[in-house]
Formats: C-alpha cells, sequence, structure tokens
C-alpha cells in the first residue's frame, strides 16, 4: 500500500500499552497503535488522512510534510 501522504511516522512498542505506537511528530496529536508494527502503521495511514480531513474541514492550516526529522 502506498501512501499518498509523506509524513514521518515513528514506530515503536509499548510496554505499558501492550501494543505498537505510531507517531506522527508533523501532526499535533496524531498517533494510532496496533497489536502489531504492521497494523500500526495501517492504522497511522488512516488518523492521518482523518487529521489531514478535520482540518481542511475547520480550515487550520495543514503542515508540508518535512520528511526525516533533524533531531527525534
Amino acid at each position: 500500500m502506498k501512501s499518498k501522504y509523506r509524513y514521518e511516522i515513528i514506530l515503536y512498542w509499548s510496554d505499558e500499552d501492550e501494543a505498537y505506537i505510531a507517531e506522527v511528530p508533523e501532526l499535533a496529536g496524531c498517533a494510532a497503535d496496533g497489536p502489531t508494527y504492521e497494523q500500526a502503521l495501517a492504522n497511522a495511514e488512516l488518523v492521518i488522512g482523518e487529521w489531514v480531513e478535520t482540518a481542511r474541514e475547520l480550515g487550520r492550516a495543514i503542515p508540508e510534510p518535512r520528511g526525516r526529522l533533524k533531531f527525534a
């Protein structure tokens, strides 16, 4: 599956949540989770789309993807 969005996604395992967490640092509050790495990534792709759609509906600015972060 190829995403139409180019935002960086940071994936990691959370012992506390017992799930993989996918954070999208360029989109405030945008994150997802899943029981597998692949599911967390797929869920992140969905919430990125929802985040962008909601921002458009509210007339909010949508950041341009920066690609790789210099600091993480």
